[in-house]
């Protein structure tokens, strides 16, 4: 999955650079110094783009929240590859050139967008984890094995969540103490036991 979008990503990038570049060049004459210096605008914002990408998608592995900066510059370098990429269709007028000019960065765009979360969630699920949102943990972290929790435990539990007038039924034991609905039972009629002692 992680190669799939990278490969798109580069070729979305690898369609805009020829766009761009002809922007840039603005009619120079070929092979003069100012067309060779626009083939160097496009790679200038990818590259930016790319190692911002990387970063972001290093960091979310750990957990690591990224800042402003970090966002303003992959949606800075992302709107200033579609702006040099549908510029001249726009001025030209033509819908197809605009739509023909508009997939590739787009596609960049939410592929770039999309390629943190999902191999985040990937690594997760390979992990065999369970992770609530906002909760990342590291990535050559072991899933703690799940020990049995006792009667007593549950029991505990349910005591500590016990307020006067709480009407103790299996659902509520189950509700508060996450035991199973076979224990439920037995859990509520001693702690409804204790509370009417």
């Amino acid at each position: 999955m992680d190669r799939l979008c990278w490969t798109g990503i580069l070729l979305g990038l690898a369609f805009t650079m020829t766009n761009v570049q002809s922007f840039a060049a603005a009619g120079a004459a070929t092979w003069s110094l100012p067309w060779w210096a626009a083939w160097l605008l496009d790679p200038m914002v990818s590259l930016v783009l790319l190692a911002v990408l990387r970063a972001e998608q290093a960091t979310a592995r750990y957990g690591i929240r990224t800042g402003g900066w970090v966002r303003g510059a992959k949606w800075f370098t992302l709107a200033a590859t579609y702006v040099m990429n549908t510029w001249q269709a726009f001025a030209d007028a033509s819908a197809a050139l605009v739509v023909l000019h508009s997939v590739p960065p787009l596609v960049v765009f939410v592929a770039a967008e999309a390629v943190t979360d999902l191999r985040d969630k990937l690594g997760e699920a390979a992990r065999g984890t369970v992770v609530n949102a906002g909760e990342h943990p590291a990535p050559d972290e072991e899933p703690a094995p799940k020990r049995r929790v006792s009667f007593e435990e549950y029991l505990d539990r349910a005591r500590s969540a016990w307020v006067p007038g709480t009407d103790v039924t299996p659902a509520w034991v189950r509700e508060v103490s996450g035991c199973s609905r076979g224990l439920s039972s037995r859990l509520a009629a001693t702690l409804a036991e204790e509370v009417r002692g």
